[in-house]
C-alpha cells in the first residue's frame, strides 16, 4: 500500500506521517520494496513539500521555526534564542561544530500605507521586484493572512524616461481606516503564494527553497545522526533575518565567540545550470550532488579543511561538487571571531525566483554530507 501511496505523490504520505505511522522511515517503507534512494528521496520530499508551504519573509520567520521543531526527532531539545533563532545542541566536548540554514524567505515589508488603501512595499532580500508584479499577494500582520495583489508598475504610471515608482500592493480596502481594520500596518510582510510542485525525476519547483533546502538537510540530518558517533559538540543551528544582512547568524555569533571551532552555513549554490545563463559563472550542475561554496561574495573557505571536506565525501560516497558563487552566507558572521566559515550547499536554478528548482538527489546527497561531517569530520 505505501508503494503506491508514494507513487500517487509526497500528499498521499502525509497522512501517514502525522499518524506518526512513518516516525521510522526507512523500516515503515523498505518494508514495501523501495530501494535505500527511493526511501531517502520520499523523506527529503516530504520534509521539504512542509517547509516550503509554510510562510516566513524576513522578520516573520515563526511559522517555519515551529514547522522545523515538529520535524525533528523526539531527543532533540531544541531552544529559541531572543533574536529568534533556533537550536539544537548534540554531544559534548571540543570542538564545538555550528551548522546554520536560515529560515526566511524574500518578500516585502509595508513602508507606508496611502490614504486610497494602497501599500507602499520595501523589499525584504535581493532580487528583481518585476518577478512580484501583477500577481497575487498575501500579507502577513502575525495574526491573519490578508489576500492582495501587489500591483504592475505600468499602472503606477511608469514611464521609459522615469524612474519606475516604488511597487504597491492592494488588499481591496479602498481606504487607510479599512486597511487598519484588517489589521495590516507598517511592518507587516508581503510574499506571494506558493506551492511545492514535483518535476520529472528528481527535479521539483517552488518558492523558497533558499533556504528550506538546507533548513531540511538539517532536520534530515539530525533523524538520522548517530549519536554513539559524537566526539565533541554539533550546533544545529536555523537562523533568522538572512536576506536582509545574515541578522540571526550575527546574534548567534556573539552568544558563542570563539566557543565554536568551525561553521557550516548551509545555504543555496547560485548554479549556472540553466537555459541561458553564462556557463562560466557557478557551473554546479543539478542532480550531481551536494557542492562546496568554496568562495563567494563573503567568504572564502580555508584549503586545507575544503580538502578534508573532499576526502570525507569521498570515503562516505556522497556525490560532491565544489565552486564558487556570488552572495553571502551565514558562516561568515563568525569570520569577526576568527571562526572558518566552510558552507555546504545544493545547486538551485532560477534562485530567489517565482519558481526555483532543485533536485531532490541533491537534498539527499546535502543531508548525508552534515550527518558525515557531524559523526567523522
Amino acid at each position: 500500500m505505501i508503494r503506491e501511496m508514494l507513487r500517487a505523490g509526497p500528499r498521499a504520505l502525509l497522512p501517514l506521517a502525522a499518524a506518526g505511522i512513518l516516525a521510522a522511515v526507512p523500516g515503515a517503507l523498505a518494508g514495501a520494496g523501495l530501494t535505500a534512494q527511493e526511501i531517502e528521496i520520499a523523506e527529503a520530499e516530504r520534509t521539504l513539500e512542509t517547509l516550503v508551504e509554510s510562510y516566513g519573509p524576513s522578520g516573520m520567520e515563526g511559522p517555519v521555526r515551529e514547522q522545523v521543531k515538529r520535524m525533528l526527532p523526539g531527543w532533540a531539545a531544541s531552544e529559541t534564542d531572543t533574536a529568534g533563532n533556533l537550536w539544537v545542541r548534540v554531544g559534548r566536548g571540543d570542538p564545538v561544530v555550528v551548522f546554520v540554514a536560515h529560515l526566511d524567505e524574500i518578500g516585502f515589508r509595508v513602508s507606508a500605507v496611502r490614504e486610497d488603501g494602497t501599500l507602499e512595499l520595501e523589499r525584504l532580500g535581493g532580487f528583481f521586484p518585476s518577478v512580484f508584479e501583477g500577481r497575487p499577494a498575501l500579507v502577513h500582520t502575525g495574526s491573519a493572512v490578508v489576500p492582495g495583489i501587489i500591483l504592475p508598475r505600468d499602472s503606477l504610471g511608469a514611464s521609459p524616461v522615469r524612474t519606475p515608482p516604488a511597487l504597491r500592493a492592494d488588499i481591496g480596502a479602498g481606504s487607510r481606516a479599512a486597511v487598519r481594520a484588517r489589521g495590516v500596518e507598517v511592518g507587516s510582510t508581503v510574499t506571494m503564494p506558493k506551492e511545492y510542485a514535483r518535476l520529472a525525476g528528481t527535479r521539483a519547483t517552488g518558492r523558497s527553497f533558499d533556504d528550506r533546502v538546507g533548513s531540511t538537510a538539517l532536520v534530515l540530518a539530525l533523524r538520522h545522526l548517530d549519536r554513539a558517533k559524537l566526539r565533541h559538540q554539533v550546533i544545529f543551528l536555523w537562523s533568522v533575518r538572512e536576506e536582509v544582512g545574515l541578522e540571526g547568524a550575527e546574534a548567534a555569533a556573539r552568544m558563542l565567540g570563539t566557543t565554536a571551532a568551525r561553521v557550516h552555513a548551509v545555504d543555496t549554490f547560485v548554479s549556472a545550470d540553466a537555459p541561458f545563463e553564462i556557463q562560466a559563472f557557478g557551473n554546479a550542475p543539478l542532480g550531481a550532488g551536494a557542492v562546496i561554496r568554496a568562495v563567494d561574495n563573503s567568504a572564502v573557505a580555508p584549503r586545507p579543511l575544503v580538502d578534508s571536506l573532499l576526502a570525507l565525501a569521498a570515503a562516505r560516497r556522497i556525490p560532491i561538487q565544489l565552486g564558487g558563487t556570488n552572495g553571502g552566507n551565514d558562516g561568515s558572521a563568525f569570520a569577526p571571531w576568527g571562526v572558518p566559515d566552510v558552507a555546504i550547499a545544493w545547486p538551485l536554478r532560477y534562485s530567489h525566483s517565482p519558481a526555483e528548482v532543485a533536485d531532490l538527489a541533491d537534498v539527499t546527497a546535502l543531508a548525508r554530507l552534515v550527518r558525515a561531517i557531524a559523526e567523522d569530520w
